[in-house]
């Protein structure tokens, strides 16, 4: 059936391209800090009964329960999977730069006054002193910083304290609350590193960093993206020669279409 192969081929060049444009969004992002890798779900398009065994067929309905000749109509993108598997920890010695070691989320209070979570901890202050991401988007925990500030320290548990000018000890400042959910790779991707809830990730569960299955923070640090260049190097060879197969595919049933033709003349 060319007229099937055709129509199944373009949708197999169109599936690999849409693995091709994942990879490529993977690779733009293997410096990204905490960039978690995808990766696309496919599924097998319905299937045509072309022809049924007789010896199976029912006498009660006429219908065949022996074996069928069923041609199938190629495959479809249903949705990405993002990979939420911890990358490495850099070391910057920057006191706002955090990394969460374990499970969890930052929680992130985006300009409509919704919540967004996010695995990036390169934080700064903005001109109050809060502390905020690099596109300026404050932590739901409210922390402001003092200008004046000697120094600032962030414990596992997420308190922050600050040394003062003239003050031998440490202020308490506040404490950064932690956020997980049942299923993270249910999570939309919105950009910026930031995620949101769906029905599919569930609600946000929080907590104490290090405490309840949370992951400790590391003051100092950063987490890397978690692409491995050489796995995704050998998925685009995978995908690349996939769609040349198919283009092929393309090519016979051309032919096919065209030594019918022929024949009719």
């Amino acid at each position: 059936m060319p007229n099937t192969a055709l129509s199944t081929a373009a949708l197999g060049m169109s599936a690999q391209q849409k693995t091709v444009d994942n990879i490529a969004n993977n690779l733009a992002n293997v410096n990204t800090t905490g960039f978690k890798r995808s990766r696309i779900a496919f599924q097998d398009l319905f299937y045509q009964n072309v022809a049924a065994s007789k010896r199976g067929t029912n006498q009660n309905n006429g219908r065949s329960s022996g074996p069928q000749l069923q041609i199938g109509h190629g495959s479809k993108a249903v949705s990405s999977v993002r990979n939420f598997s911890e990358g490495s920890l850099k070391q910057t010695g920057r006191s706002l730069d955090l990394a969460i070691n374990g499970k969890g989320f930052f929680q992130v209070v985006m300009p409509d006054g919704s919540k967004a979570y996010t695995r990036d901890g390169n934080l700064t202050m903005n001109a109050n002193g809060t502390l905020v991401t690099q596109s300026g988007l404050p932590l739901a925990s409210r922390i402001s910083i003092p200008q004046n500030a000697v120094s600032v320290n962030i414990s596992e548990q997420g308190v922050v304290s600050a040394k003062m000018p003239g003050n031998q000890g440490k202020v308490t400042l506040g404490q950064l609350q932690m956020a997980k959910f049942v299923n993270p790779t249910g999570l939309s991707a919105v950009g910026d590193n930031l995620y949101r809830k769906t029905d599919s990730s569930g609600q946000p569960q929080f907590g104490t960093a290090g405490m309840n299955g949370f992951g400790s923070l590391q003051q100092g640090f950063l987490e890397k993206s978690n692409v491995n260049i050489v796995t995704e190097m050998v998925d685009m060879i995978k995908a690349q020669r996939a769609y040349q197969t198919n283009s092929k595919m393309v090519k016979t049933a051309d032919n096919m279409m065209a030594m019918t033709n022929s024949i009719k003349r």
